[in-house]
Formats: structure tokens, C-alpha cells, sequence
């Protein structure tokens, strides 16, 4: 049996305003990840996909707040560890975090080394310069950059290469767990390959046991994660293997997701461009029924109702009120031509 680094369960995570308002930004949010696997996690901007990854970092700053629920790293809920404790038992050492806009998270006043030194002798008490330097030529010459990046600012790097730099820097004190959160929406396709593949091979060579990928681009996903979670207004509205949920979707919000993004993945080429209508729903408000009801084509008065329930299906988890079958039919009759 696998080993389980991360069990998330039932978490919810709220921003609060000046005027006293609640944002549920994550609301009731479980799964778990296991020694050696990659989960994806997709959604459109507003999903709530950073804030999740935010949470099970323990990254729990105003306006951000925890409200309830549990997050295990390595039996350990560190959603109500002491911040001094997270830092200096979990951060970096059993979870570490690339943010979105990884390129801008360098100091740009202070050379490379001195940002790896940086995090070196927050966690490892008593390590020399030297130490240091020789530990990050070795993973930075590992990670297909050469050493003299050291010596450099960030300004004189690539983005490309500054990208790399920040994976190097999170990993460099080989966390069990890493979060990815968009690390390549700034990039253009071939440094975005270069990435995934780095990426992969960090979780191949054993530097990292486990890896998180959020995306908003769901085909993405196929060509690193093994599980994806579809996340929409806070909310998991799908999970399951990667494979199955790219090309079988079962949710129609995963399904119009998959199908607005061009991909020239095999099976997916060629499909026809869809359009998911308005806009996600205002979280500041208490919602009730589906969330996606206000955009979805097939939506009935059953799903304005009450919570939607997770329902499991070989396998597969979705939140929708109707079944596999009639999902299944839905989308077979619209790819039908209209008739006059």
C-alpha cells in the first residue's frame, strides 16, 4: 500500500473583508496524495485553486483565514500547528511551494546564492557557505543550470531560466511534497516543456516524493499528472484518474472546460471550440443548489435546490444531480446539428 503524505479533509478556507464579509474560497475540500503520484488541480480564474494551495501550505495570513477541516502532512495537522512550529518542522522540509509569478519571486538585489543561502541556514542549523555552495551546484548543474547562475541577479537570467531557479531554490532541502501553483502560465511552449519536464524528473530522481500542479489548463495535465481535481467556485466538482477526466469528462463544467482550450493532444484535436457562458458566481453570497447552474445548458429546477451532493461512479467522483448516463446523453445530443 502506498504511502500517504497529504490527506486533506473537509477543509474550508475564508477570506475576510474590512466590512466583515466571508468569502469561502474553499469550501468543504477533500482528497489525498500519495508517495510518488502527481495530482493535477484545474479550474478557471476565481475557482479557488490558489487559495487551496495556499491552505495546505499552512499559509494562513490576513485576509486569508482558516475555518475548519484538517490538513495531514505526514500525520500531522498542520492547519492547527503554532506558525513557528510550521515553519520550522513542515516548510520546506516536508512541503514546498513554487507561487504563480514564480519569475518575480526572486530579490532581484541579491545574487542567487545568497537566496539559496537564505533558505539553507533557516532549516539547516550550523551549515557553512561552503556547504551551501557546493550542495546547489551540484542540484542547480542537476537541474540542467549551470552553476555560474550562483553568481548572477536574477535580472541577467531568462525567464526560462529564472522559472528553473525558484524549482531549484523550493527544492533544494528535497521536500516530500511540492506545490506547483501555475508554473508555466508565463512561459512560452517549448520553456513550458522544459519545465514539466524538469518537473518530472525532480519526482523521478526522488528529490521530491509528490507533486501538486495547479493549472487552469486542464489538457495540461495529461502530460504529467496521474489524478486530477476539477475545482469550480470553491468547490471539487470532479476527480478522478487524469486520462479519464481529459478525455471522458463527466461534470459539465469539466466538460465545457476541456472543450474551450485548443490542444493538439491526440484524441482531443479537432474538436469543436466551446464557449462556457457568464461568469462564476459571487462567493460573497450564500449559495445554495449547483454552482454552475447559472452557466449550465443542461441545468433543470432540481439543481437550484439545496447542497449537491458528491456522487462516485467507477471510480470517479462528481457533484451534479444527474447521472453518468443522462450526462452522457446530454452531450451526444449537442454535438448533434440543429434542426429547422
Amino acid at each position: 500500500m502506498a504511502e500517504m503524505l497529504l490527506q486533506v479533509e473537509n477543509l474550508k478556507s475564508v477570506y475576510k473583508t474590512r466590512f466583515n464579509e466571508r468569502i469561502v474560497a474553499v469550501d468543504d475540500v477533500s482528497f489525498n496524495l500519495e508517495n510518488g503520484k502527481c495530482l493535477g488541480i484545474a479550474g478557471e480564474s476565481g475557482s479557488g485553486k490558489s487559495t487551496l494551495a495556499m491552505s495546505i501550505m499552512g499559509y494562513y495570513h490576513p485576509p486569508l483565514f482558516y475555518e475548519s477541516g484538517a490538513i495531514y502532512i505526514s500525520g500531522i495537522d498542520i492547519a492547527k500547528l503554532p506558525y513557528n512550529q510550521l515553519r520550522e518542522k513542515i516548510l520546506g522540509k516536508e512541503i514546498a511551494y513554487i507561487p504563480q509569478a514564480a519569475m518575480n519571486a526572486l530579490n532581484p538585489t541579491q545574487k542567487i546564492i545568497n537566496l539559496v543561502a537564505d533558505v539553507m541556514k533557516e532549516h539547516v542549523k550550523g551549515i557553512t557557505i561552503n556547504e551551501i555552495k557546493k550542495i546547489a551546484e551540484e542540484r542547480f548543474e542537476t537541474l540542467n543550470l549551470p552553476k555560474d547562475v550562483l553568481q548572477r541577479y536574477p535580472i541577467e537570467l531568462s525567464g526560462g531560466m529564472k522559472q528553473r531557479t525558484v524549482i531549484a531554490i523550493s527544492t533544494i532541502l528535497n521536500p516530500k511534497i511540492l506545490v506547483a501553483d501555475e508554473p508555466t502560465s508565463a512561459l512560452d511552449v517549448t520553456s513550458q516543456k522544459i519545465v514539466i519536464k524538469l518537473l518530472k524528473d525532480l519526482l523521478k530522481r526522488g528529490f521530491i516524493k509528490a507533486m501538486i500542479f495547479i493549472t487552469h489548463e486542464l489538457p495540461l495535465l495529461y502530460n504529467i499528472a496521474d489524478e486530477i481535481i476539477v475545482m469550480y467556485a470553491g468547490e471539487v466538482v470532479e476527480s478522478g484518474k487524469a486520462e479519464e477526466i481529459i478525455f471522458d469528462p463527466i461534470h459539465p463544467y469539466s466538460h465545457g472546460l476541456m472543450n474551450s482550450i485548443i490542444v493538439p493532444e491526440k484524441g482531443i484535436k479537432g474538436k469543436k471550440l466551446a464557449v462556457i457562458p457568464g461568469a462564476p458566481p459571487n462567493l460573497k453570497l450564500k449559495l445554495e443548489g449547483c454552482r454552475f447552474f447559472e452557466r449550465c445548458q443542461f441545468a433543470k429546477d432540481e439543481c437550484k435546490n439545496g447542497r449537491i451532493d458528491i456522487k462516485c461512479a467507477n471510480e470517479r467522483n462528481y457533484r451534479c444531480v444527474f447521472g453518468v448516463e443522462e450526462l452522457k446523453e446530454m452531450y451526444e445530443d449537442d454535438k448533434k446539428p440543429a434542426t429547422t
